[in-house]
């Protein structure tokens, strides 16, 4: 298995109806900018759900999770929020995930028609080279697949594993979760993005 190193933030969000320009204005003039601009930030870049719930999704690239702990990027989180960050986050459903990356180690996002994002709940970290396995044997063969990383993320109910295939075009049959054995079962969310520009 390659090195590890990488980290992900990744922010789910869902605005009410009647935030929706609004928020869409925030996170495309100020937000992301502001976080792209950040020393650790290596992408930054914005999805759109075709297939669900959350709506709206991020993807931060990082050199490693420690970025998270800089100086700069506390500066800009937090209580540190700018007034109009404050503002659309009071109103909109957030979920946010830090993860290291596990496979393949240093890749970051690239643009796809389709991003497809996998989490398995609660799997012991004792199992992450089998996770891992799993995971190529379901996507590397599928000849849509242009990308596939795994991220650990580590809560206080346990450890979470997220997948994120990057796929052109669209998928034309649906995702077989029995490829995944016994993990098939941990699996909660299987959502299909689009960028930004091209959903919204």
């Amino acid at each position: 298995m390659a090195k590890k190193g990488n980290g992900l933030l990744l922010v789910l969000m869902q605005p009410p109806s009647t935030l929706e320009e609004e928020f869409t204005a925030w996170y495309d003039t100020e937000h992301v900018p502001e976080r792209a601009a950040l020393p650790g930030f290596k992408s930054a870049l914005r999805y759109v759900n075709l297939s669900g719930y959350p709506r709206y999704m991020a993807i931060y690239d990082l050199d490693s999770v420690e970025t998270l702990d800089t100086p700069e990027y506390q500066a800009v989180s937090g209580q540190n929020f700018s007034p109009w960050t404050k503002r659309v986050t009071s109103r909109v459903q957030v979920y946010r995930i830090v993860g290291k990356q596990v496979y393949p180690g240093d890749a970051v996002t690239h643009r796809s028609s389709r991003a497809v994002l996998l989490r398995m709940r609660a799997v012991g970290p004792e199992k992450e080279d089998q996770i891992v396995a799993a995971l190529r044997a379901t996507f590397e063969g599928r000849p849509e697949t242009r990308g596939l990383r795994v991220f650990r993320a580590d809560e206080a109910r346990g450890t979470d594993y997220f997948c994120l295939v990057e796929m052109t075009p669209l998928p034309l049959q649906q995702i077989d979760l029995r490829d995944l054995g016994q993990f098939a079962a941990n699996v909660d969310m299987v959502n299909i993005y689009a960028p930004y520009d091209l959903g919204g």
